[in-house]
């Protein structure tokens, strides 16, 4: 088994994910290999909570310009996490 903490790379922190948080719900950036049971696993292991369901969702890369260079952003995988009812809150955000 991969490492939990290569699966699982930042948490994502915006105005919406911080309304999702109240319902339990946290959104991360993980490796874009990892399948559900994989990032299930490794938020278990690493907050220590139980999981109810884990939603993904892949970002597609997205022309950028910077003067007359062009490129493209890196595609990356976003996971949707919803922790059950009796799991505690993730210290991880408390301070947000």
């Amino acid at each position: 088994m991969k490492n939990p903490r290569d699966i699982i790379k930042r948490p994502i922190i915006t105005e919406q994910t911080s309304d999702f948080m109240a319902n339990k719900k946290y959104v991360f950036e993980v490796d874009i290999r990892a399948n559900k049971t994989e990032i299930k696993l490794a938020i278990q292991q690493i907050f220590k909570v139980k999981v109810t369901s884990v939603n993904t969702l892949r970002m597609p890369a997205k022309p950028k310009r910077y003067g007359k260079h062009s490129g493209y952003t890196s595609e990356w995988k976003k996971a949707y996490v919803q922790l059950s009812a009796d799991s505690s809150e993730l210290e991880f955000f408390e301070s947000v």
